[in-house]
C-alpha cells in the first residue's frame, strides 16, 4: 500500500545530513511540506530543502542548539508558522559527543551527552505537543538506538543511557497524548553505514566486524530507517503507540 501524506506538516531535527535527510526526505516524497532542522549542517539542510522543492512539497531550513529550551521552543515556533501547524514531528537529532569510561568520564561530558539526546528531545516535544493535539492525527517519532539495548560500544555507556531513556519517554508519552490520537513511537536503528556517526566513532575495521556479526549480513542505511519512520508518520500505524522498532538487520537483544 503506498503511503500518502499529501497536506501534513512535518518538522525533522537534525535532518541536514545522514539519517535525518533520509527521513525528510522520505517524507516529502509521500506528499508531506517539511521543516528541515539542522545545528551546524547549513549547506547539508539547503541541499534537502532544494530537493523536497523539486518534489513539488514546501520546505525550508532552520537552525537552532537544541540542547538551549529557548531556541527549541523557536524552532517549533517558525516550523508552526511555515506550514500553517504541525502534524508529524521526528526528533531525529542526537550525539555521541565522544567515547569516555564512566571512570574517566567528566560532569562535562555527562550533560552533553544528556542534552543533545534526551533534554533536547524533552524541549522539542513539549513545544510541538499543543500543535500536535491541535493535529488531532498527530504522530510523533523518536530516535533510540541499538545501544538502549545492548550498551552500546566501548566508552558509550553515557549515549546507551540517554537512548535508554528515549525509550522510557516515548512509553510514557504515548499513554499522556492518546486521548489526543496522537501516537508516539520510537525507532532503534543498530549499525547504519556510510553516516558521519560511524566514520567518526567506529574504526573501519571495527565496522567489518560489526557487519559480519549482523544475520542479515549487511550494514543499514539511511533509507531503512526513514522507510520505517514513514510507516509509523502515516495513517498505517494509527493503532500503533508506545512502541520501539529495532531496524538492526536481525540482531536481537530486546
Amino acid at each position: 500500500m503506498q503511503i500518502d501524506l499529501t497536506g501534513r506538516r512535518a518538522l525533522v531535527t537534525g535532518a541536514g545530513a545522514g539519517i535525518g535527510a533520509g527521513i525528510a526526505l522520505a517524507l516529502a516524497k509521500a506528499g508531506a511540506d517539511v521543516v528541515v532542522h539542522y545545528a551546524h549542517s547549513a549547506d547539508g539542510a539547503q541541499e534537502v530543502v532544494e530537493t523536497i522543492t523539486k518534489l513539488g512539497r514546501r520546505a525550508k531550513s532552520s537552525q537552532a542548539d537544541l540542547t538551549v529550551s529557548s531556541e527549541a521552543t523557536a524552532l517549533v515556533a517558525d516550523a508552526a508558522e511555515f506550514l500553517g501547524g504541525l502534524d508529524i514531528l521526528v526528533n531525529n537529532a542526537g550525539h555521541l559527543v565522544g567515547r569516555a569510561t564512566v571512570e574517566e568520564m567528566s560532569d562535562e561530558h555527562w550533560a552533553a551527552v544528556m542534552g543533545v539526546n534526551v533534554s533536547s528531545t524533552f524541549f522539542v516535544t513539549r513545544s510541538a505537543v499543543p500543535l500536535l493535539k491541535a493535529s488531532n492525527n498527530g504522530r510523533v517519532v523518536l530516535m533510540s538506538s541499538l545501544a538502549s539495548e545492548n550498551g552500546g560500544g566501548a566508552g558509550s555507556v553515557a549515549y546507551a543511557a540517554s537512548k535508554a531513556a528515549i525509550v522510557g519517554f516515548a512509553r510514557g508519552l504515548a499513554k499522556e497524548l492518546a486521548p489526543s490520537n496522537v501516537t508516539v513511537n520510537a525507532v532503534a536503528p543498530g549499525f547504519i553505514g556510510e553516516t558521519a556517526f560511524h566514520n567518526t566513532f567506529t574504526p573501519s575495521t571495527a565496522q567489518a566486524g560489526i557487519i559480519a556479526g549482523i544475520p542479515l549480513g549487511r550494514a543499514g542505511t539511511a533509507d531503512d530507517v526513514a522507510d520505517v519512520t514513514l510507516f509509523l508518520a502515516s495513517d498505517l500505524s494509527s493503532y500503533v503507540t508506545g512502541q520501539v522498532i529495532d531496524i538492526n538487520g536481525g540482531l536481537n537483544f530486546r
